[in-house]
């Protein structure tokens, strides 16, 4: 088990720490996800079921992991300046240009329904494919990819609203 996990440590840990560290934009806190996101795969190994590959899993829950450190963060009323320079994407990376606008898009992203928020989440930090995203829904990669066009219309809609665009 242990040589099963550090196989898996080496082949995918570059991709998911440079994975964490668009997302969070931190070196050091890319690293503590990176770490933890080890040991929740090593203590809930038995609950992978395989619907997908050990990758796309990873990033899941290094995904998970970094919105729980947001969740943590806001409730502590923290400085978001890290997760909202995180967004970008096309024209929304020309928005990017200070930390307000930044942090007004990161709210933006937010104020985004579930699973649009998570789709666009995905595609956009994690990089992911399609068919990827399908496969940690359970849903096909076309639903992945309408759905992904429909945030990112959301988002670009809440955009021109405030102004950013």
């Amino acid at each position: 088990m242990k040589r099963e996990f550090h196989e898996i440590y080496e082949r995918y840990s570059s991709d998911l720490y440079s994975f964490i560290l668009r997302m969070c934009g931190n070196e050091q806190l890319a690293k503590d996800i990176l770490q933890d996101t080890m040991l929740r795969a090593m203590t809930s190994a038995e609950s992978f079921k395989g619907d997908c590959s050990v990758k796309t899993w990873l990033y899941t829950i290094a995904k998970n992991l970094w919105f729980d450190h947001l969740k943590r963060a806001e409730s502590r009323n923290s400085s978001l300046d890290a997760a909202s320079e995180a967004v970008s994407h096309e024209s929304i990376e020309a928005c990017i240009s200070d930390k307000e606008t930044a942090l007004r898009i990161h709210h933006l992203l937010h104020e985004l329904d579930e699973p649009y928020r998570e789709v666009f989440t995905l595609r956009v930090f994690a990089e992911l494919k399609f068919a990827d995203i399908g496969k940690v829904f359970g849903k096909s990669e076309n639903w992945a990819g309408v759905t992904y066009y429909r945030a990112r219309q959301k988002l670009l809609q809440l955009l021109k609203k405030e102004g950013l665009l």
